[in-house]
């Protein structure tokens, strides 16, 4: 079947299986790595993440370079049908290092240096830094990269972290003088003149810190996207030095899913030729496995919006992680669903951390394909091995298929840094992403495609656009969707959005198009933030529902009012909004709603906007429904993420795509399991 993407890995164009393998661990053991190619072949494995932690062994001292260890391992594994994704190692640097340049050590916000340890320890502006890993990269590239074992470029690991050392405050200065040009206009920007915080110079610009400024909105904001900056700045000249020996191998950064603890992953994205991710959800934690599989499956959503195309499973655990509160096992069945869940969202394959378990150090419990047993004869290996037997009959279904979505959720990273130190109306807490979350959960409940993407995206091609709590309007955002409801698109907001600008000032005056005041039909005056004991209420079409954390109160100008409040002073005034604009519709709901309203709401927005569904049929609660499409062709994933028997009432005829079985009536999916099928008809998948 034709592919709509081109393939992630052009010398291996199949779905991968693998994961990180840290054979310098195990140079002394020759019987233990001459037993993982075998254990490997017979687990499925069709590829190894190398090089990730491996700088000391490459480069033991400096300018002393030891590769023919890693020759050996790379060529055993490709005589063995095994492929590999190499890494170059500037997550974590040797010792040697360190010690000869400790401008390579991060400072903290307090202007301590640290020491030596840990990974991600290290100056992303260091220049010293940056050679160091030029030489190794290009060395790494000018061995590898005409090897045909060598698929895809794996840059550093897990990016994270920042450094306030006096080479990044000389870097965030040029940077924060570049995009301002004067001192008035980041004073203005930053609205410095509040408690005399006036900057008179370029050389008083400063990171915030715990220990001097924090109150600074602007430059809380601007420090957070220099770190973002300086870290891709960083990667590209990695990705430089790799690519100039040969510019065909893909690269690839491994990111963390809805991680927005000081880096933008859509701006990261853009810069690499396929995302990957690491997944690590506390599965069965008691009554909360469906919420736990919605929250992963709305990361996996993100990262396959990210480029709009399939990504990679960089690394999942097999069973456990070691770094949780409670390890808690994998129970039959879980790591198989979990796996086909990462498909069904846009993976293109799976990946773990880690392929032989860690004899020592912190990562010695973190479980593992091959676990201190050195065994095929465990539960893990044969639940991993099972993963792999599908992968490989999935590869031609699914490789390279799309996840068709007409509904988007803008989550933008740069907004939530902003709530996060906005300072009211609850300090208590913005919960903005549980409102992400109620939005996402209506769509992943009923097999409904649904993107999630940020502010820097264009919105032409979907029906419906939701922004929840977009609280900074940043960039021409307010234009974009300004245009998408114009031309016929269905836009909904909720509570504490179109506040600020990109510098976090607040918008000015009452019905400004600044703030979509001309498509939300209304403005709002006041916001209330209700005590946790409280709430309000509304009734939209007869059906009450309650209303907590945050009230606004609204000026309609055009709007049709939906509900209104049911208690407080502003009793009857709006809390549900509808504008006609031009061709298209606003929606606004001025408080925060359980999840309730939320299903009920979407649902009927989406039969408006005719999103179409994996299947027309009711979804027992705890099982997700999701589809891919190739060469117009649905392929289902029916996942059962309960402990129960689920039974699905079919609406058509169905094929299972892995064992033929065809499908009338009904379909059953186990306690923890899933179930792949595809329409069958005459044009067969």
């Amino acid at each position: 079947m034709e592919n709509k993407f081109s393939p992630a890995t052009p010398r291996f164009p199949h779905m991968l299986h693998g994961g990180d393998y840290n054979p310098e661990q195990w140079l002394k053991y020759p019987e233990v790595l001459k037993q993982d190619i075998e254990l490997f072949k017979k687990a499925g494995i069709n590829c190894v993440s190398l090089g990730i932690f491996s700088w000391a062994n490459l480069e033991p001292k400096k300018d002393k370079f030891t590769f023919e260890w890693l020759d050996e391992i790379i060529d055993n594994l490709y005589e063995n049908g095994i492929y590999t994704v190499l890494a170059t190692p500037s997550g974590s640097r040797p010792q040697w290092l360190a010690e000869e340049y400790p401008e390579v050590l991060r400072v903290g916000e307090t202007g301590q240096r640290n020491i030596y340890g840990h990974r991600h320890n290290h100056c992303y502006t260091s220049k010293a830094y940056r050679e160091r890993v030029k030489i190794i990269d290009t060395k790494l590239a000018e061995r590898y990269a005409n090897n045909p074992a060598v698929i895809l470029w794996h840059i550093s690991n897990e990016f994270g972290g920042e450094c306030h050392c006096e080479l990044c405050q000389k870097a965030f200065r040029e940077w924060v003088k570049e995009k301002y040009k004067t001192l008035d206009n980041l004073n203005h920007a930053w609205w410095a003149h509040f408690w005399s915080h006036t900057y008179t110079s370029w050389e008083q610009i400063h990171s915030p810190s715990w220990i001097g400024e924090t109150s600074v909105h602007g430059l809380d904001l601007d420090w957070k996207r220099f770190v973002t900056h300086q870290t891709i700045d960083f990667m590209k000249e990695e990705i430089s030095a790799v690519k100039a020996v040969n510019p065909d191998i893909p690269v690839t950064a491994n990111l963390m899913g809805i991680y927005v603890y000081g880096l933008d992953y859509y701006k990261i994205g853009r810069e690499i030729d396929i995302v990957s991710w690491d997944s690590y959800p506390e599965w069965h934690l008691p009554g909360a496995n469906e919420i736990m599989a919605r929250n992963e499956s709305l990361s996996h959503d993100m990262m396959r919006s990210v480029k709009q195309r399939p990504y990679l499973l960089m690394e999942c655990t097999p069973s456990t992680t070691n770094w949780r509160q409670i390890s808690k096992l994998k129970k039959p069945g879980m790591h198989m669903l979990s796996a086909v869940n990462a498909i069904a969202h846009g993976a293109d394959s799976v990946q773990y951390f880690q392929l032989r378990q860690s004899r020592g150090s912190a990562e010695k419990f973190h479980s593992a394909v091959i676990s201190h047993a050195s065994s095929e004869n465990t539960r893990v290996f044969k639940e991993v091995s099972k993963v792999g037997g599908m992968i490989k009959k999935l590869s031609d279904t699914v490789y390279s298929s799309d996840n068709p979505a007409k509904a988007a959720i803008i989550f933008d990273v740069e907004s939530k840094w902003a709530l996060d130190k906005c300072q009211g109306p609850r300090n208590a807490g913005l919960d903005y992403f549980g409102v992400l979350q109620k939005c996402y959960n209506y769509f992943w409940k009923n097999g409904i495609g649904v993107d999630i993407v940020d502010s820097e995206f264009d919105f032409d091609k979907y029906s419906l656009v939701i922004a929840p709590m977009l609280y900074m309007f940043r960039g021409n955002i307010a234009e974009k969707l300004r245009r998408f409801v114009k031309n016929g698109g269905t836009l909904v907001t909720t509570a504490f959005s179109g506040v600020a600008d990109e510098t976090d000032l607040c918008f000015m005056g009452e019905d400004t198009e600044e703030k979509l005041s001309d498509v939300l039909g209304m403005w709002v005056e006041e916001t209330d933030s209700l005590y946790d004991s409280e709430e309000n209420g509304m009734t939209w079409q007869e059906k009450e529902y309650k209303l907590y954390e945050l009230c606004e109160i609204l000026h309609p100008t055009t709007c049709e009012v939906l509900a209104v409040y049911q208690n407080d002073f502003y009793k009857g005034s709006p809390a549900l909004t509808k504008n006609k604009y031009f061709g298209g519709t606003a929606y606004h709901l001025a408080a925060t709603a359980h999840q309730d309203f939320y299903d009920d709401f979407f649902a009927y927005l989406a039969d408006e906007a005719e999103l179409e569904r994996a299947m027309n049929t009711e979804i027992p609660k705890g099982v997700s429904v999701t589809y891919r499409e190739k060469s117009g062709k649905k392929i289902i994933f029916v996942q059962n993420f309960d402990e129960h028997k689920k039974t699905l009432a079919l609406d058509k005829q169905y094929k299972d795509v892995l064992n033929g079985e065809i499908l009338n009536g009904t379909l059953e999916a186990g306690g923890f399991s899933a179930r792949i099928i595809t329409p069958d008809d005459e044009e067969q998948l």
